[in-house]
């Protein structure tokens, strides 16, 4: 069902608005047809301003959103535009966004191997594959709360701090960068990571392990593309 108009807002209607709508719209689309979400699932957003967040609709594929579909609200989660209703859970983006200067989007999805990682209550083991050193770092684990909760708003704005990425115990993933395809890319990053220690985990074997010194100097790339 569609929302009653909101009062014009501005912001929402200029030309890069309209262009980080396309981009939304696209990026919905990939993670759909990676199988990065299903059904209605999967939420994304990004900072316009300070004060004004785009986001995803409520139930409504990401492989099928169009432009005009994708919503406003402020930083407290209360909607300020768009047609549509928004989802209870860009309250866990805000809390990212809240606890990182840097977070200016987020994406959450539910990509199968890292959200078997989840299911389990388990992080991949970190420290053996020099993309995921530079471009993840830390991955923190979120306890099971229910999604749209202030429970699961209060743990990820506790975990988030300093990282990239989260996993959700039964539930998926999310991710956050300096613009939407870095938060996307993000997400990539960490579902390529969760399968390739899948089918290490698979061979029986065990990663080889950077040494302590090698970690330090992949940190130190990490810092340098995060400046």
């Amino acid at each position: 069902r569609e929302m009653e108009k909101f009062v014009h807002v501005d912001i929402f209607y200029t030309e890069e608005t309209e262009r980080l709508k396309r981009l939304v719209c696209d990026l919905g689309r990939r993670m759909w047809k990676r199988g990065y979400v299903d059904g209605n699932g999967g939420n994304i957003s990004v900072c316009l301003s300070d004060e004004y967040i785009l986001c995803t609709p409520t139930y409504m594929s990401k492989g099928s959103m169009q432009p005009q579909d994708l919503c406003m609200v402020d930083p407290s989660g209360k909607q300020i535009a768009g047609k549509r209703r928004i989802t209870s859970e860009i309250k866990t983006h805000l809390a990212v966004m809240r606890k990182n200067s840097k977070a200016k989007a987020c994406v959450h999805a539910h990509p199968p191997y890292s959200t078997s990682y989840a299911l389990c209550g388990q992080l991949p083991p970190l420290g053996t594959m020099a993309e995921a050193e530079i471009f993840l770092g830390d991955i923190g684990m979120v306890p099971f709360a229910l999604p749209g909760s202030p429970l699961i708003v209060e743990y990820i704005e506790e975990l988030s701090a300093g990282r990239n990425a989260l996993l959700m115990q039964g539930h998926g993933a999310i991710t956050w960068g300096t613009n939407v395809e870095e938060a996307y890319w993000k997400m990539e990053n960490l579902e390529t990571y969760c399968q390739i220690m899948h089918l290490v985990a698979c061979r029986k074997d065990t990663a080889i392990s950077f040494t302590p010194e090698q970690r330090l100097e992949l940190s130190a790339l990490r810092k340098k593309f995060e400046s």
